[in-house]
């Protein structure tokens, strides 16, 4: 029991970190296009560079939550 307990509780967490995760997927996206519009290339590769990171996480968490 205690084990199926467990499941549950990480299976909840994943997906309450994958939500939060695509939320700030969105916001650098437009913060991205916002960059973009202005043409600042610092911003632009940060930018980049976060989406990268919300990227990988995603692809971690989904292949657990399946």
């Amino acid at each position: 029991m205690k084990q199926v307990i467990q499941v549950t509780r990480k299976r909840d967490y994943i997906q309450e970190r994958l939500a939060v995760l695509r939320m700030e997927l969105d916001y650098e996206l437009a913060v991205l296009f916002e960059a973009m519009e202005l043409g600042n290339n610092d911003d632009i590769d940060s930018t980049k560079e976060r989406l990268s990171l919300i990227r990988h996480e995603i692809n971690e968490l989904d292949g657990f939550a399946r």
